[in-house]
């Protein structure tokens, strides 16, 4: 049963990344793509309502993980309470840049909030890229489950790190060509006209840059935990997650260089969600790793909540699963097709 709810924790934490990564990288190249102020609302568009819906799968992710992993959450939160605390703050500025941005015709004012939209999701991604890092390397953990972090130590990846080291800054720049390439590709399936042509352009040359990137970090990753390997040899959803990856790949290079952007999207999604299967898989059972003793590290089953919670919980999530999947498919389909230049933008801006 835990490995189950690790399983349904990981794949809320997925969809969460791959609705709200490409909201991310659309807005990191928000100023790239479009160069007027109407472009710029078109940006904003495609993104539309669907952004705060994107952000409750995120609620969901935590609120699952309170329930069920508790001891998890209690630590991870002390831990990281300054970089969740930078996240929170970059997900209102994003929101609130979003929602009044357009209030007023100004040029200075629409300048201002237009730079806070690109600098919060940018700031996101890089922070979600180093929490990811963090994760594959570990934190300081003592033998009561405690840690605490400054933003960084000595750089090292063993013993008391920090939140920044070259490990984690790696997966962190990853994480922003990755989530920047993911949004390009859906602005070219998302938008018309000259936005559309210059994100078709970005994502070609983001996707050719998060090549050599993948290869790196994944060298890295092996470098700082060398058993990670060898468990996930034994894990069929690695497999699995890398049979995704390989083919997500195949289809993206075709999409893109066939112009099928409705291929070139989906696969863009399911190369995301091949990359943390495969991650997800490959560190099960530890949920947080120590760097200082490897006997200290958290799994899941020693953080996991009483048979009886567990059993709670399969009754009332499922049903919340279904109510919240209904609904983004059919917010979805609401606002489902291209936005041109030509549509009115300013509900969504």
């Amino acid at each position: 049963m835990i490995a189950t709810w690790y399983a349904l924790v990981s794949l809320m934490l997925v969809v969460y990344v791959i609705l709200d990564g490409r909201n991310f990288g659309a807005g990191m190249l928000h100023w790239v793509v479009a160069r007027t102020p109407e472009e710029r609302r078109q940006v904003v568009a495609a993104i539309g309502p669907l952004w705060t819906w994107h952000e409750v799968w995120l609620v969901g992710f935590g609120g699952t993980l309170v329930a069920v992993f508790p001891r998890l959450m209690a630590s991870a939160f002390a831990g990281y309470y300054l970089a969740l605390f930078l996240i929170l703050w970059s997900l209102i500025l994003r929101g609130v840049s979003i929602e009044v941005g357009g209030h007023i015709d100004d040029l200075l004012w629409q300048g201002f909030w237009d730079f806070v939209f690109v600098f919060s999701n940018f700031l996101l991604a890089l922070l979600f890229g180093a929490a990811a890092g963090n994760l594959g390397r570990g934190v300081p953990l003592d033998a009561e489950g405690n840690f605490s972090m400054a933003f960084f130590t000595d750089f090292r990846v063993h013993g008391y790190v920090g939140l920044l080291d070259w490990y984690t800054v790696s997966i962190a720049i990853f994480t922003v060509v990755i989530l920047a390439a993911h949004g390009a590709t859906y602005l070219t399936y998302k938008t018309e006209g000259p936005v559309h042509d210059r994100s078709a352009a970005w994502a070609k040359n983001l996707w050719a840059a998060a090549a050599p990137l993948f290869l790196a970090i994944s060298v890295e990753s092996w470098v700082v935990r060398p058993d990670v390997p060898e468990h996930a040899i034994t894990n069929p959803f690695c497999w699995m997650g890398l049979l995704i990856i390989v083919g997500s790949i195949v289809a993206l290079i075709s999409g893109l260089s066939n112009g099928r952007e409705t291929r070139a999207f989906v696969a863009s999604n399911a190369l995301l969600v091949g990359l943390l299967v495969t991650g997800a898989a490959a560190i099960f059972p530890v949920m947080l790793y120590s760097t200082l003793a490897p006997s200290n590290s958290l799994t899941a089953y020693g953080v996991a909540s009483s048979h009886r919670t567990l059993v709670l919980a399969s009754i009332w999530w499922p049903l919340g699963f279904a109510l919240s999947t209904t609904y983004s498919v059919f917010i979805s389909r609401r606002y489902a097709g291209k936005v041109s230049a030509e549509r009115d933008t300013q509900d969504f801006y």
